[in-house]
This record gives C-alpha cells, structure tokens and sequence, in this order.
C-alpha cells in the first residue's frame, strides 16, 4: 500500500491560483497556496487581473460585449462634463469607437462590440428615454423608452433587449422589452428600486441589488413574463454592475465603494474574488468566468481608467492537507 504521508511531497501538481492552467480532471490532485486539493466538489472562487486602461476616465458609464470583445459608453467625464466617448475592448487594450449621440450618463447597456444596445440616462436632470444601437463603429437611434428613466440595468441583446428598475425622479419597477425597433412593457419588479445591476437575457434575466429606500440586497429573475424573488446578495449594495446569466450570474463593486465580487448559480449567491480596486457606477461585461469591468467611482478618484478582467475555474476541489498536517 502507498504510504501517502511520505509520498505527499512529489504528488503530480499544478499550480492554481484563481486561473486554470488546464482543465481540471476528477481525481486528479492539485496545489494551491500550500495546500493540496482532490478533484471532487469545492470551487475555487476566482480573481480578478488588471486589464488595459480605458481612455477616458469616468463613472456612471454603462458596458456590454465580452472579455475579449468589450464595449463601454457615455458617463461622467473629468470636467465634470457628460460624455459621448465609446470604446472597444480586444481583451487587451481599448481603442476608440463611434461617439453617442447623445452624451449622458446613468444610462444602460447590453449586447455585442458589434451589436450595441444603450438606453436611458440623464442630462442636467432630465431623464432620458434615447435608445442608441451601435454596429461596430458607429451609433444610430433606435426606439425610445417608454419611461424615460436613468440608474437602470440593462441585458440581452440588440434585438432582444432587456431593461429595469431605474428612477424617473422615484425608484421605478418598470421593465421594457426591446425587439430590434420598439419598447414594448414587460412585467414589473417585485421591488422598485434605482442603480440596480441585470444581467442575463430578455428571456431569462436577473436583477440585483439597487436602491429602496436603502441599500438593497433583493435578486430577482426574469421568465420573459415575470419577476420572480431570487437569493439575496450576501452583502446590500447599490451602484454595482452585472455581467453573465441567470444560472451563472456575476455582481462586483457598488457603493461604499466595494471590493465585493458574487457568484449566482441560479438559486444563491456566493463570495468571489475581491476587485483589485473597490469601486461604484462602473461598467461591466463578460460571463461569470470571464467578467470584465472598467472605469467608475472611488472617493479618492471619480474618473477610474483601470480595467479588471474576472476568471474563475471549471474544476472544483476537496481540500487533502497542508505539508505541515500530513494526511
């Protein structure tokens, strides 16, 4: 019989710190952090990298696309002064893109690099009902809103458009569907409530956190009819931003700012890997194992350049010993 107290330290290992460097295989034993894992059941929570700088610093921006394929548009730019400027994401630097029509911020998005959807906002306090659809280099007007509103969260796509929740001068409960052309309403939240973060599709979306009243820490989930109560946020936060689905969604950041990074698994959510840089009102996409964020708040600069890129593995672990326990 191997006696593995005394094999412990020449196990086949590879080394796993938030990122996999290949996919993980039931049974096999891997290393992290001094410690050995068995390939069986605990998730490693992920971390979050250092992406390239957007151009223009600014918060209250809004963000769709992918990790490697990102777009981010319109906010608050140093002046202060509300912005027009979009840029595009190739998983490594961004690079300018076609300027909104309208500049504003507060505003959402959803959809592709190439096939952009933004809406709402606000502009010297008039809440905006302008929908813009961008094609991979320039914006054009699309539908309006039917409740002009801004602090509202955005998902689906250009033709399959999602948005919620928002103030139009209250927290509003109000979600619309988008087809491509029009608005049309769809069922209301359970909740009303302001900077709220969505992810997810027309069909199957989610919506977090935001404003009541207070900081909240309500999730609900979309059908394509309906809202129905999802897990709580672990931590209450407003001004956060989503990215993923409703069965693998991602949250990060909010008002304090916050660091505070949650994983959805379609019934709960659970502690992921700190921001690098704790911020509120930045812009998000990507997937849950490969989020992306950029820009925002933080009390000590209201205009964040840096990009945060979000990994998580596929392969979940038992953790065996420390070299110091032995088995």
């Amino acid at each position: 019989m191997t006696n593995y107290r005394d094999a412990k330290y020449t196990f086949p290992t590879v080394t796993f710190s938030g990122v996999a460097e290949s996919s993980p295989v039931e049974g096999n034993i891997w290393y992290d952090s001094g410690k050995y894992y068995l390939g069986t059941s605990q998730s490693f929570i992920g971390s979050w990298s250092s992406g390239g700088n957007i151009s223009t610093g600014r918060y209250q921006l809004a963000g769709c696309g992918t990790q490697s394929a990102g777009l981010c548009m319109g906010g608050v730019q140093s002046g202060p002064s509300y912005s027009n400027v979009t840029e595009e994401y190739n998983g490594t630097s961004w690079g300018g893109g076609g300027n909104l029509a309208t500049a504003r911020p507060a505003l959402a998005g959803a959809g592709t690099q190439s096939a952009g959807l933004c809406m709402g906002g606000n502009v010297l306090g008039v809440y905006q009902n302008v929908t813009e659809e961008y094609n991979g280099s320039a914006w054009s007007s699309g539908g309006n809103l039917g409740t002009a509103r801004s602090g509202l969260a955005g998902a689906g796509t250009q033709s399959a458009g999602l948005c919620m929740g928002g103030t139009d001068g209250s927290d509003s409960d109000v979600t619309e569907e988008y087809d491509g052309t029009s608005w049309s309403s769809g069922g209301t939240l359970g909740t009303a409530r302001s900077w709220v973060a969505g992810c997810g599709t027309q069909s199957a979306g989610l919506c977090m956190g935001g404003n009541d009243g207070s900081v909240s820490d309500v999730t609900e989930e979309y059908d394509g009819t309906s809202w129905a109560a999802g897990g709580s946020l672990g931590t209450a936060s407003s001004a956060l931003s989503g990215a993923g689905t409703q069965s693998a969604g991602l949250c990060m950041g909010g008002s304090s700012p916050r660091t505070a990074t949650e994983l959805y698994d379609g019934t709960s959510w659970t502690a992921g890997g700190d921001l690098i840089t704790g911020r509120a009102y930045m812009g998000s996409g990507g997937t849950q194992s490969a989020g992306l964020c950029m820009g925002g708040y933080t009390d000590a600069d209201y205009y964040r350049t840096d990009t945060e890129e979000y990994a998580t593995s596929t392969g979940s672990y038992d953790e065996l010993f420390t070299p110091s326990q032995g088995l």
